[in-house]
This record gives C-alpha cells, structure tokens and sequence, in this order.
C-alpha cells in the first residue's frame, strides 16, 4: 500500500552507508585540496598534512551513515507495520545523525517529508 515510502526509505538506507564510498567534494587544508571520499582519502600520501584530517572526516561520515542507516531500517520495519509515528519518530533520528553532513548527504529530509505527508492523509 505504501511501496513508494518503502522504496524511497529503502533507497536512502543503502544511500547512506554509501555516503564515504561515493563521497562529495570536500577540501582539506590551506590549498583546498579536493578529497572527495574515504577511498581518495585512504590513497593520499603519508606526507599529506592534512592526509589525518580527511581520513578522520571520512571515518566519521562513515560511521553516521551506518548509524542513519540503522535507523532508516528501524523506520522501514515500521512503515511495513503501518506504524506512521513510528516511522517519523526513527526517519527524525535519521536525520538528525545526518545533520553534520545534510548539505552534502543531502538523504534523509526528502523521506521525513513524505512520511509526513503521508500521516497527514491518514
């Protein structure tokens, strides 16, 4: 009844724990040089002065991912109950662990809206 809700939660789960791995731009140091995912962060030189910086960001939107990940399940597992409130209650958690990085993430905001668009028709 609600497969597009699912769907579209589905997808910002597996979006989220990808958010290290398909990156975004980002700059470290006074040159601003662009490191745009964990990967590309693991690869610089040892040398790089900033090389602990991005690692250490790039860590941290990996572990917010899987952390908004594992509340998207838990809003998935109540959209399939039905559970509306309970599904805005876990998305919100999502979002919040999103916070940090959402003008880069960019995940959890658009499916907070559509579970509340769909308890406003219930």
């Amino acid at each position: 009844m609600y497969e597009s809700l699912i769907e579209q939660t589905q997808k910002a789960i597996e979006h989220s724990l990808k958010w290290a791995e398909t990156g975004w731009g980002m700059t470290f140091g006074d040159r601003q040089v662009n490191v745009g995912s964990l990967k590309e962060a693991e690869e610089l030189p040892p040398h790089f002065v900033y090389r602990e910086e991005a690692l250490n960001y790039w860590k941290q939107v990996q572990l917010t991912g899987s952390d908004a990940a594992a509340s998207g399940k838990k809003a998935l597992a109540a959209l399939e109950r039905e559970d509306f409130k309970g599904a805005e209650d876990f998305v919100y958690c999502s979002m919040y662990h999103e916070k940090p990085f959402a003008a880069k993430a960019k995940t959890w905001k658009l499916v907070y809206d559509a579970v509340k668009q769909e308890m406003s028709k219930s």
